[in-house]
This record gives C-alpha cells, sequence and structure tokens, in this order.
C-alpha cells in the first residue's frame, strides 16, 4: 500500500495510550492494523509472542540491529532493548491497512523523521505526574524500582511532547478516544 499512514501512539507508561489504540483498532472503518513491536524483555503475564511482541534474546535483538532489520530500536534500560521491524511495516501495508503504533516517544520521534510525510505523531498527556505514579501503582505488575525508573523516564518523555504533531490530553479516557478517533479519521481523509 504506497499510500499507507503511520500513526504514532506516544505517551509516558500509564497515560492510557494502549486502551486508546486498543480502540482505535476496533474502529473497522479506520483500516488500521498494530505494529507489534520486538523486546528483549522478559513476557508479562499472559503476553503471547507474535500478539503482543515480537520476544527476542539480547544476543538475537542486537544480531538484527546489526542487520539493519529496524526502522527505529532504543535500548530502554540497560540490555532491554524495545524496536519496530521493517518487515512489520511492509506485513500490514501489504495487506492494505494502516499501520498504528503504541510506542515511546524517542522511537515516535524516530519513525516521524524517517517517514515525515507519512506520520501523524500523537503525544498522549497524562493528567499529572501524581495521575501516572497512581495508574502504576494500581496495575501491580512492577516492582517500586522499576516505577520509580518509569517515572523518571516520564518526566523526560513530557518534556519532549512539544515535538509531536499533536497532544492528546487524556484527563478523562472516554473523551480522549473519541478525541483520537477524530484526529485519526481527519488525516486518514487527507491521503
Amino acid at each position: 500500500m504506497s499510500n499507507g499512514k503511520l500513526l504514532v501512539f506516544s505517551a509516558p507508561s500509564g497515560s492510557g495510550k494502549t486502551t486508546i489504540v486498543k480502540y482505535l483498532l476496533a474502529q473497522k472503518e479506520l483500516h488500521l492494523d498494530f505494529s507489534i513491536s520486538a523486546t528483549s524483555r522478559e513476557k508479562r503475564g499472559d503476553e503471547v509472542d507474535g500478539k503482543d511482541y515480537y520476544f527476542l534474546s539480547a544476543e538475537a535483538f542486537q544480531q538484527k540491529i546489526k542487520e539493519n532489520a529496524f526502522v527505529e530500536y532504543e535500548e530502554v534500560y540497560k540490555d532491554n532493548y524495545y524496536g519496530t521491524l521493517k518487515s512489520e511495516l511492509d506485513r500490514i501495508w501489504n495487506e492494505g491497512k494502516h499501520v498504528i503504533f503504541d510506542i515511546d516517544v524517542i522511537g515516535g520521534l524516530e519513525i516521524k523523521r524517517q517517514f515525515p510525510d507519512k506520520t501523524l505523531a500523537i503525544f498522549v498527556s497524562p493528567p499529572s505526574v501524581e495521575e501516572l505514579e497512581r495508574r502504576l501503582r494500581f496495575r501491580q505488575t512492577e516492582t517500586e524500582e522499576k516505577i520509580q525508573m518509569r517515572l523518571a523516564k516520564a518526566e523526560r518523555e513530557i518534556a519532549e511532547s512539544h515535538k509531536f504533531d499533536v497532544i492528546l490530553k487524556n484527563y478523562d479516557l472516554e473523551n480522549a478516544k473519541t478525541d483520537a478517533y477524530k484526529l485519526v479519521s481527519d488525516y486518514l481523509k487527507m491521503i
């Protein structure tokens, strides 16, 4: 699909971006498919390889870096890589769909840099860092150390939000979903 678009949703962990992306994917008229990221981190809960992520060892991830197989990648924490495989974009475009990303800020900005004319980059803004912390603690999936690392990263990411095309405020999830749908729908009509 030569006219396939890229829709980047970035935000600090706990901002609601994953919920918004899942909502948009359910809107069949948008013709979206999810870009499955590769990662070297361990599976969490009932995550499935090839559905939630492509789970690779750190060594396998580093080999793919050497092979130039990624559109973007980042070592988020020591030996904890995340990235977008070039083959993912081809897979989705070949299905005649647009690519939607649930991706961190650095990765989202890199995709925008590489595909400036095909990308709508949306930063999902949480109400506050305090609310982010509450949401992260409510999940009960991470250690105190990981929560503190995520909060420190969140403050750095929020400082980069002005580099995105749109800042989508998620103070109320239902309103944020409606706003996201309108942003994406309007952008896709510009083809």
